[in-house]
């Protein structure tokens, strides 16, 4: 497992640095943003279609709206070119029209929540509203993994991936990235693993690091700077 932490006023902290999983469902967040960078190279909006599209790989991670934005981005080539632009160094798309199959980094995975954030980032400020809206607006059933980090009350954006892989004889990959507000600061968190039995045994250990995770920032007396 790894796990990467970005938070305001803090510095960067990342356990399991070589760990690299397939990202699942969690690289439809980084198809979006390829297809966004796209439009905005052309200096046009996102049409219809493509916002609903966009909407469902997001909101409730449909696979078939996922492969279309792969192909309206260009692929695995189109998707390289992107993280190029939004300063990826280790995710490597998958082949041909297995989306699920790219690799990438807890580190990496951070990077791409950047370019959410970021006044320096690439993606417009209109469409990092827009892409956060719709991480914001993810269907209850799938808002779980880094949002157990969040201060109860306050909102989350986030995106997960899970996939049986077969080249790990059917045990589950489980990952979880997103923007939370955790012991008062906003934090990037992305937290990737593999190997687990089931599918609620990947999402108990990726909520055990974050709500982990989360305890560590909280300031105390003999730290107020945590």
């Amino acid at each position: 497992m790894s796990i990467s932490v970005r938070a305001a006023g803090l510095d960067d902290y990342t356990y399991g640095r070589g760990v690299r999983t397939a990202t699942a469902s969690i690289v439809k967040l980084d198809i979006v943003l390829a297809l966004l960078l796209k439009a905005q190279h052309a200096k046009r909006r996102l049409t219809a279609t493509e916002k609903t599209l966009a909407e469902e790989a997001i909101t409730v991670s449909d696979n078939h709206a996922a492969t279309a934005l792969w192909h309206r981005i260009g692929g695995s080539e189109g998707l390289a070119t992107a993280n190029r632009r939004l300063g990826l160094r280790a995710t490597v798309p998958g082949p041909g029209d297995a989306w699920g199959s790219t690799t990438t980094t807890s580190v990496d995975q951070i990077r791409l929540l950047t370019a959410l954030t970021s006044g320096h980032s690439r993606i417009s400020p209109a469409n990092r509203r827009y892409v956060r809206g719709l991480m914001e607006d993810v269907v209850p059933e799938q808002a779980w993994g880094v949002s157990a980090a969040a201060d109860p009350g306050t909102g989350v954006a986030v995106k997960n991936g899970w996939l049986p892989r077969r080249v790990h004889d059917g045990l589950w990959t489980v990952n979880s990235i997103g923007l939370v507000h955790a012991a008062g600061r906003t934090c990037l968190i992305a937290a990737i693993s593999e190997r687990h039995p089931t599918l609620p045994d990947g999402i108990a250990t990726l909520e055990h690091a974050t709500r982990t995770i989360a305890r560590a920032l909280t300031p105390s007396p003999s730290n107020p700077d945590a």
